[in-house]
């Protein structure tokens, strides 16, 4: 049997895709099968809120193939086995979680708050940056917010603490008057003129934040 806490990690289980995936659910376990390599094993995939497992089963002596989880094990009767099972469960992660890299309660507030208004999920378009994530106006596609994980010196300030911002479009003739390198700063790795980046370390409210998301989607929607 295979532990798969790594698979998971950092994602965020949406228990009714799993059952739209295929799951079936039993009580709280939610359990997966599909046969592999024309029929003769069974792959099994059981989610519980505590543990995350998977198995095969070779069908001709219903054991367990074990064979499965050993490293060095070689051979082209067993690679493809090792190939069909892997794309299962890597489908069922992408197709079945959302990334949950960012852990500040602001940053949960605010994921939740343009999902309800606004119906958007963050998307993440970098590979090498995985702790980077936009929020797009699905009316033209534009940007208008910026969510990332940085050390505090790469705003200005004299500290290597990692903190979480947003980064926010804003009024070309107002940025001036908003932004004061303490609470809300130039937009990091944006146009400084056209954006600001607020830490999500409760510094600025979370009212005054929605605000400022709300007004960011407006001025996206401008042409």
């Amino acid at each position: 049997m295979r532990n798969l806490d790594k698979y998971f990690e950092n994602k965020t289980i949406d228990y009714e895709k799993l059952l739209k995936y295929g799951f079936s659910k039993n009580g709280n376990n939610y359990i997966y099968e599909n046969k592999i390599y024309n029929d003769s094993f069974n792959v099994i995939v059981e989610i519980t809120k505590e543990k995350k497992s998977s198995k095969v089963i070779d069908l001709s002596t219903n054991e367990e193939y074990t064979l499965i989880d050993v490293k060095h094990s070689t051979g082209n009767y067993v690679g493809k086995i090792k190939e069909e099972y892997e794309f299962i469960l890597n489908d069922i992660i992408e197709n079945c979680t959302t990334p949950n890299i960012f852990k500040s309660k602001q940053a949960k507030y605010i994921i939740k708050y343009i999902k309800e208004k606004y119906n958007d999920d963050l998307e993440f378009l970098w590979e090498k940056f995985s702790n980077t994530a936009v929020w797009r106006n699905k009316n033209n596609n534009k940007w208008y917010g910026l969510i990332l994980i940085l050390p505090e010196n790469k705003l200005g300030l004299e500290s290597n603490k990692i903190v979480e911002v947003i980064d926010l479009r804003y009024q070309k003739n107002d940025i001036n008057n908003i932004v004061d390198k303490n609470k809300i700063f130039p937009g990091y790795h944006m146009n400084k003129k056209s954006w600001i980046t607020i830490r999500l370390d409760e510094s600025v409210e979370i009212k005054e934040i929605y605000k400022l998301i709300d007004n960011s989607y407006k001025i996206s929607l401008k042409k």
